[in-house]
């Protein structure tokens, strides 16, 4: 279990600043200050590292619920180095990532609509060319959601006794399990067509916004794969479509969020006409909100229960979610 009280403790961070240091002197790079704490989160925490120089690197560390993030940054740096934030350096057992300073967010570059349409066109890229190293990736411990796993995962979700106590801050209100339970056998459906459909499983970022891209370079390079998985690809477009709606000013159903789908989902026509696409793009975006649960199910159990309680919200609010209108939806 991790909590602030970890990433804050001084024993914790000796050792792991310790860590980054002497990675930074096999790389040849020597710090010019001393080390900044400006992320802290119950589950994960970063540090700034100013370099000699002027440029700074970047300490990450993560708790137990996102331990797939060392392990999935390494594999993409090396399959998909030019659409990733390349890690210097990477503990595995100790879940830290040191990282270069990768320059501006698209976010802090203040992007519009074609700029956001560049990014999920370019992600949608980085999904199909690791698609064939799904098996792997699962095998290295990334989270397997792939649809047909999914009913089952969202079964025991259900059942979770926690979960199910309304009196509880993160307990799901019983009419909302009801109704969620209720549509179950449509949520497998979902799932069935989802893994026959014809699009590979792949990377799922599950947090793809304009703070999680950086957009310097002359491209577009991911970073921030705590929350991500090995799930069917169009699932991701759950949270960048209300992200996109949101800095936008985008109304839900608003025609550019149908662009925005569309230009993702041209880069998928090897595997299904347009009109089949996007009718797995409905179900994925069905399907979704149920996956995010988990998301945050599993990473809120790596987290120590006293500093739960602030993001106690997330798994009832997501699986209540899946009863709410979509983000192409008028009202959604």
């Amino acid at each position: 279990m991790t909590g602030t009280r970890t990433w804050r403790d001084p024993g914790w961070r000796a050792a792991a600043l310790g860590w980054a240091a002497g990675q930074l002197e096999r790389a040849g790079l020597v710090p010019g200050g001393e080390p900044e704490q400006p992320h802290v989160r119950a589950w994960s925490t970063a540090f700034r590292i100013p370099l000699r120089g002027g440029e700074a690197v970047w300490l990450k560390a993560v708790g137990p619920g996102s331990a797939q993030e060392p392990v999935l940054a390494e594999a993409l740096a090396v399959r998909v180095p030019e659409r990733v934030l390349v890690p210097l350096a990477v503990d595995r057992g100790r879940r830290l990532l040191l990282l270069p300073d990768g320059g501006p967010t698209l976010r802090e570059a203040g992007a519009d609509l074609a700029a956001w349409t560049a990014m999920l066109v370019a992600h949608a890229r980085l999904q199909a060319e690791v698609a064939d190293h799904a098996d792997g990736l699962v095998a290295l411990g990334v989270p397997d959601h792939r649809p047909e796993r999914l009913p089952a995962l969202v079964a025991d979700l259900l059942a979770d006794g926690d979960a199910q106590q309304a009196g509880r801050p993160d307990g799901l209100a019983p009419e909302v399990r009801a109704r969620v339970l209720a549509g179950t056998g449509r949520y497998a459906a979902a799932c069935r067509e989802l893994a026959d459909g014809g699009v590979p499983a792949t990377v799922q970022h599950d947090d793809l916004h304009d703070g999680n891209v950086f957009a310097g370079g002359g491209g577009y390079r991911f970073f921030d794969w705590g929350d991500a998985s090995i799930s069917h690809p169009f699932l991701v477009l759950l949270v960048v479509l209300r992200f996109a709606g949101q800095v936008l000013d985008l109304s839900p159903g608003h025609p550019a969020l149908f662009r925005l789908r569309d230009a993702y989902l041209d880069q998928w026509l090897d595997h299904g006409t347009p009109a089949e696409l996007r009718e797995l793009c409905d179900q994925a975006l069905h399907v979704a909100p149920l996956q995010r649960a988990l998301t945050w199910r599993r990473i809120l159990r790596g987290v120590h229960e006293a500093e739960r309680t602030e993001w106690a919200g997330a798994v009832p609010g997501w699986t209540a979610e899946h009863l709410a209108p979509g983000p192409l939806a008028p009202g959604g």
